[in-house]
């Protein structure tokens, strides 16, 4: 089952393609890698499917055509950027998602902020990066949404907790709902992904089945990027 679909997908800032005539599907079930350094496009992309940007050009189908209030409820987003007040505690921050989102599942989160060694009573103003980001990750996760898009999740964080990070992302994947993660860390996401898709400066350069990918190109999918982007 088709998820998302992206038919010639543009955004232009100031007569300057960010994203340009992308097509692609996401499918229910599968793992896709968002791939590319930074400046390709990706962040853009992951906005306008999220509703923060409007396209220039092309078009959005989220679960069959729903209407955008509706899609953007069946869509979780964490942005790159921090999302939380430095006020908030650890407990405040799953409870501000309930109160906006049908979905959240607070006994979810309640299991990932323990799995993720995060205090409830803890400050947001006193949490390390890599703190930052397993809360970013554990709230996004505890909604029971149909796509999940992680931009860069793994930026700037030790090995212990990057670990953790792709436990809790492997643990929310299902049969009907599908994962995107955007990323140039491509050696440690490799071996998660089941489809890839590349931009390069706004637009397509590669896209399919990690592992068809690798078999044709006789590559892993981290001498690909690399032979890319060099």
């Amino acid at each position: 089952m088709i998820l998302l679909k992206t038919e010639k997908l543009t955004k232009t800032f100031g007569g300057k393609p960010a994203v340009y005539e992308v097509d692609a599907e996401f499918e229910a079930g599968k793992l896709y890698g968002l791939l590319g350094p930074n400046g390709s496009g990706k962040t853009t992309f992951m906005k306008m499917v999220a509703g923060l940007f409007y396209p220039t050009a092309g078009k959005i189908t989220v679960m069959d055509g729903l209407s955008k209030t509706a899609s953007k409820s069946k869509v979780a987003y964490m942005p790159t950027e921090p999302f939380f007040y430095d006020y908030m505690t650890v407990k405040t921050v799953g409870d501000f998602f309930k109160d906006f989102y049908e979905d959240f599942d607070p006994e979810w989160y309640k299991e990932q902020i323990e799995y993720m060694q995060l205090t409830p009573d803890l400050r947001i103003r006193a949490l390390s990066s890599g703190m930052a980001a397993k809360l970013k990750v554990a709230v996004t996760m505890s909604r029971r949404a149909s796509i999940y898009m992680l931009d860069e999740p793994l930026n700037g964080i030790d090995l212990v907790a990057r670990d953790k990070i792709i436990t809790s992302i492997i643990k929310r994947s299902a049969p009907d709902n599908t994962i995107i993660i955007s990323s140039h860390l491509i050696d440690i996401m490799e071996n998660l992904l089941d489809e890839v898709l590349f931009l390069k400066d706004g637009r397509t350069v590669l896209k399919g089945n990690a592992e068809e990918t690798r078999e044709k190109n006789g590559k892993s999918i981290a001498d690909l990027y690399k032979e890319v982007y060099a």
